[in-house]
């Protein structure tokens, strides 16, 4: 068997974590008209649940990406700046949009910060496998 380090952990809690932030809105997004068809409050109370757990793995991966930075052994420094400074835009941006679709009232804040938390999400996963590499 191979050798598990503290490495291995680090990023098994950083993909675990995304895992459930990204997953988590495809899932949800996917869900949603069988949601809505089961009645007026169910998506909304969905939300909510699926939020108190998407909000923790979304600190796991701040936690996690200030760890993976931490420990980045400087390889192609410039190509490392740009693309860690674009993929940490992403991830602010996908917070604020997640954030904008949760306490959104009209259906305009929902749809535009929903689309925007997944699309700002995907790209952050995106990079990160760029970085990883």
């Amino acid at each position: 068997m191979l050798t598990v380090d503290l490495e291995s952990v680090r990023l098994f809690l950083h993909v675990l974590a995304a895992t459930v932030w990204v997953g988590g809105q495809i899932t949800v997004g996917g869900l949603l008209p069988v949601l809505r068809a089961a009645g007026a409050d169910v998506p909304r109370l969905a939300a909510r649940q699926f939020g108190r757990i998407a909000w923790t793995a979304f600190a796991v991966l701040l936690a996690t990406g200030a760890w993976n930075m931490a420990t980045y052994d400087g390889k192609d420094r410039d190509g490392y700046q740009v693309t860690i400074g674009v993929k940490l835009a992403f991830v602010v941006l996908s917070g604020v949009a997640a954030y904008v679709h949760q306490r959104g009232r009209s259906r305009a804040a929902l749809a535009v910060g929903g689309a925007a938390a997944m699309l700002f999400s995907l790209g952050a996963l995106f990079l990160g496998i760029v970085l990883a590499q």
